[in-house]
């Protein structure tokens, strides 16, 4: 790992003030200062620090939510309010307990994977099974399950002797780190710094997004345990700040998260304007602009394969606000959101699915369409498929393209905004689901995450044939019956896409993050959710893979858009991770039956 270096200012000239690149410089010789003191720290002395930082995050928890919710237009009382108790305090809660969990298994000499169960996957694969790990995640998540794929040839010896990454060589600093952070979930950026300073021992200048200012004084309390050392500093500026940041010769990487066009003007340069003839020739000659390592986490057109069966009006009801709940949560300002539903022309039930589909789109409650340049994205939808159906206010688009019909702009553009498309492609069981497999791997562009819709009945009829589908799918993160925001929600699994991109193909990014558990040569995380809730995840038909009943006591889940106290079971669900008071979280289960 590359040693903390003296600060040097870059070479080229800045169109920033003075001033403000003087602080700029400051804000980097300070951490560069950190840097060597992080490397003085014991695993434990870090597992502590880590316990203060999840104590200033409860204290501020309410006002992060508040503050989020309201910067999106989400008012006191609206339904909605409740995804940013989970994608924000939540997320980060719950990490930093896995975190401090995985550093202070370290610092007794044992690994982070000891205790957790590994078996074989398709393909010569090791699988570990890393959540649920305590009994409280079976309560809060029940019937949900989440596994580490490792790439193909990794041994659990070898897996368990390289978990703890760069918490296995504590004293060797990594430098100081630049994060460019996500403008979308306030959790995001927080992550990233936490997992920047533990996996790389990389102490952080975090640039926040100009979306997120309102914030920004809300991150600067609850991360006032690794403020006051010298471990962050928080700043704030648009790109022309971030490009003067990545520049900078005190800094030792970067990581991204944010669009493919801004990754590459990091990497190449301006792809427009006086500077794009030398973009595009360093990039015909391999040469990046960026003269230093940098990860990205850049999202993707996520699809979301049904596979054809026999599905009760319950199921196509609850699987279409499924559907819905992907695109439209953060009113589909995800990197993560389900773009492109997969469907089979030759279902029977194809027709009612698609009925409840667009009554589930039109019926979640109204909400603003906040990110910038949304309305852009939505135009271009609309100029791309005058045929789209708009459901609620007019801000959700459905796009269903017919057997053989064009969808190469709904398959190739990450619209970021509420745009739902429909590709259809022949044949039933095994059949359609290895050609949507194929459709996905190479149609749809980005690798971030990919969803399977799939009853147990046909499940367990296609046996190995399924897994070996799952297996063949290239996405960092696959998720069966679950959306793969749970993945993003679970600490112990990787987040980021497929392995594979190169900076003159970067697809979903490079790197990983999140991988609380420290795991090195991971290909993949997978998530299996409950096709049914509570009470008929207990009827005879709910069966699991294995043949067995898929267990599960969790009624419509919170983050469903339709879900009538979402934001209540949301918020105690975060207070519970805050104070750990079972009679409240009593209650918050009594509130998530009536969802």
């Amino acid at each position: 790992m590359p040693q903390a270096a003296p600060v040097k200012t870059p070479t080229r000239s800045s169109a920033l003030p003075v001033e403000e690149t003087a602080a700029l410089d400051a804000a980097i010789a300070e951490l560069a200062t950190g840097a060597r003191a992080w490397s003085h720290l014991t695993l434990d002395q870090r597992a502590r620090l880590l316990g203060r930082v999840r104590t200033s995050v409860a204290l501020v928890a309410e006002e992060w939510a508040d503050v989020a919710a309201t910067s999106k237009g989400l008012e006191p009382g609206h339904p909605l309010r409740g995804e940013e108790w989970l994608s924000g305090p939540y997320a980060t809660l719950v990490a930093l307990d896995a975190y401090r969990d995985s550093v202070a298994t370290l610092a007794k000499g044992g690994s982070p994977l000891q205790g957790v169960k590994t078996d074989a996957a398709p393909g010569g694969r090791l699988r570990a099974h890393v959540f649920p790990l305590h009994a409280v995640d079976s309560v809060l998540l029940s019937g949900y399950t989440g596994e580490v794929w490792f790439e193909p040839g990794v041994t659990a010896s070898e897996a368990r002797r390289t978990a703890g990454l760069a918490q296995l060589t504590p004293t060797e600093p990594g430098g100081v780190g630049l994060v460019l952070g996500a403008g979308n979930v306030t959790s995001i950026p927080v992550l990233d710094v936490v997992y920047e300073l533990i996996a790389h021992n990389r102490v952080v200048i975090l640039k926040v997004n100009p979306t997120q200012d309102a914030v920004v004084p809300v991150f600067e309390r609850a991360l006032a345990p690794l403020i006051e050392p010298g471990f962050l500093r928080i700043v704030r500026g648009g790109g022309d700040v971030g490009a003067y940041l990545a520049e900078h010769r005190g800094i030792a990487h970067v990581h991204i998260t944010g669009a493919t066009s801004t990754f590459d003007a990091i990497v190449w340069g301006a792809s427009s304007g006086p500077g794009a003839a030398a973009t595009t020739r360093r990039r015909r000659e391999d040469r990046p602009k960026l003269k230093k390592p940098i990860t990205a986490e850049l999202g993707g057109v996520s699809p979301i394969i049904i596979v054809p069966g026999e599905w009760s009006g319950a199921d196509l009801a609850f699987q279409a606000e499924h559907v819905a709940t992907m695109r439209l949560q953060n009113a589909g300002h995800n990197c993560i959101a389900g773009q492109v539903v997969l469907l089979s022309a030759d279902w029977p039930q194809r027709e009612a699915f698609l009925a409840a589909l667009r009554t589930a789109l039109d019926a979640a409650p109204a909400r603003p369409v906040w990110y910038p340049r949304a309305d852009e994205k939505l135009a271009a939808a609309a100029s791309d498929y005058p045929e789209a159906t708009w459901y609620g206010d007019g801000t959700r688009a459905l796009i269903e393209a017919g057997p053989g019909a064009p969808a190469t702009a709904l398959e190739t553009t990450e619209y970021f905004a509420p745009v739902l498309g429909v590709v259809s492609l022949a044949g039933n069981g095994q059949e359609f689901l290895d050609r949507a497999v194929a459709h996905a791997n190479d149609e749809l562009v980005g690798t971030l995450g990919a969803n399977l819709l799939i009853d147990p009945v046909t499940q367990a009829a296609l046996g190995d044939g399924f897994e070996r589908a799952v297996a063949d799918l290239r996405y960092g993160t696959v998720s069966i019956n679950s959306w793969t925001a749970f993945g993003f929600l679970t600490p112990t699994l990787p987040w980021g896409g497929f392995p594979g991109a190169t900076l003159q193909d970067v697809q979903s990014g490079i790197g990983v993050v999140h991988n609380a558990l420290l795991l090195d040569g991971i290909e993949r995380a997978v998530t299996r959710g409950p096709f049914r809730p509570f009470p008929r995840s207990l009827e005879p038909t709910a069966l699991s893979r294995s043949g067995g009943r898929s267990f599960s006591v969790l009624p419509k889940p919170p983050w469903f858009v339709g879900s009538r106290t979402g934001a209540a079971v949301s918020e105690g669900f975060t207070r519970f991770r805050m104070d750990g008071n079972f009679a409240r979280l009593a209650a918050t289960l009594v509130q998530a039956f009536r969802a």
